[in-house]
């Protein structure tokens, strides 16, 4: 065999080697901190003083869930349709069809409402699509016409899409701003960098301008460093913003570290220079990291009086760990607790995989699975709307 042949042979187990390499470096270099909770997870696989009703079944890869004044709600599924629920039944008819690009964990993702809904009739959705056969993601605005939603305008382009790690979640703020998750579609670099939106939590007006006093002038990055945040809520009667977000899932050569965070104007949460806790400047830690997989999506804080027990607690819906998880939080915002609702152990959970969870106008918590969504087991009538109220 001639030697010219023998370098042709070689070349590819070459390159396989250097990318091997290439992984192993970065992974020296990537600090990896602890867990800052004080407290390791208890399971209660019934939850504690509740029972599980079904409310909506059949859906396909819900996403998001908004309630709308009396009652009524609106669903997103992932394939590109918004779903509205009224006197607690699904209409057939859909309340709006996106164009969307529904391929990996892209599609049809957050829903919200203007502050001011409906004397302001806007419904906000953030979905991916494809240009060029390139992958992106948007938000736009329809307006609401009681039983369908019209598209209305464009309110912020040019978000980097993929097939994987796209964020998703859009929320309004108490100060009447819209947020914005964004993922950085496993191109890690992007969160590190303020041109790019993606990695980021995003902020705009209701119209979609930039504030005035956003950290970074003439820019919608509120903060950065994040791999795929896909929750986000605002602590009762403050200005606390709580972020949930899925940690690596191989990216050199770490898994898991799923994170909830407190997220502050302008700060750099670390992704892909350091996961868990580390305590180096100029990151901030989380405030619980998850060493065990148990990427979180949607997440909320109990207000009501339905359940008077969970007033105040943090209740973050769950992936592949198939839980519901409560965080029970003391008057520093520091934990006091955490719970894996409906699971006994970190992946069989009773309903399957968990997207969303929302308080409802009955003070009912609500969530909704994703066991359709390619990576779950899907059971008959799923996937599912769930209301938990008080236990008999």
């Amino acid at each position: 065999m001639s030697e010219g042949i023998l370098k042709k042979m070689a070349a590819p187990f070459l390159i396989l080697i250097l990318l091997h390499l290439s992984v192993i470096c970065a992974s020296c270099s990537q600090t990896v901190g602890r867990a800052p909770q004080p407290a390791e997870d208890v399971f209660i696989p019934d939850g504690e003083g509740v029972r599980v009703e079904i409310w909506i079944e059949d859906l396909r890869i819900p996403w998001s869930l908004v309630f709308l004044p009396g009652g009524s709600a609106l669903v997103s599924e992932r394939p590109g349709t918004i779903r509205l629920i009224r006197e607690g039944s699904l209409l057939r008819k859909p309340y709006a069809k996106i164009g969307v690009e529904h391929t990996g964990e892209g599609g049809l993702m957050g829903l919200a409402l203007h502050p001011s809904f409906p004397k302001a009739p806007y419904v906000y959705v953030m979905h991916t699509y494809r240009k060029e056969n390139k992958l992106y993601n948007r938000v736009i605005r329809l307006r609401d016409n009681g039983s369908e939603g019209a598209f209305d305008r464009v309110i912020i382009d040019g978000i980097p899409g993929g097939r994987n790690h796209n964020g998703g979640r859009i929320a309004f703020g108490p100060d009447g701003m819209l947020y914005i998750t964004t993922g950085e579609t496993f191109n890690s670099e992007l969160a590190q960098d303020l041109k790019s939106l993606g990695g980021k939590i995003l902020r705009v007006t209701p119209d979609g301008e930039i504030p005035e006093d956003n950290p970074f002038k003439g820019s919608p990055v509120y903060s950065y460093g994040h791999r795929n945040p896909q929750g986000i809520a605002w602590k009762p009667g403050t200005n606390i913003l709580f972020e949930t977000e899925h940690g690596p899932s191989g990216e050199f050569g770490r898994f898991a570290h799923d994170e909830i965070n407190i997220i502050v104007k302008g700060g750099n949460y670390g992704w892909p220079e350091v996961i868990g806790a580390p305590a180096q400047k100029p990151y901030i830690d989380p405030l619980v990291v998850w060493k065990k997989a148990t990427p979180p999506s949607g997440v909320t804080f109990y207000k009501g009086n339905l359940l008077k027990h969970l007033k105040g607690d943090l209740f973050a819906a769950t992936l592949r760990s198939e839980a519901l998880i409560r965080i029970k939080l003391d008057a520093n915002n520091k934990v006091a607790g955490i719970e894996r609702w409906f699971a006994a152990d970190f992946s069989d959970g009773k309903y399957g995989r968990i997207r969303d969870v929302v308080e409802g106008p009955d003070g009912a918590l609500y969530f909704l699975t994703n066991n359709t969504d390619g990576r779950g087991s899907p059971r008959p009538g799923d996937d599912r709307i769930y209301r938990i109220v008080p236990g008999r």
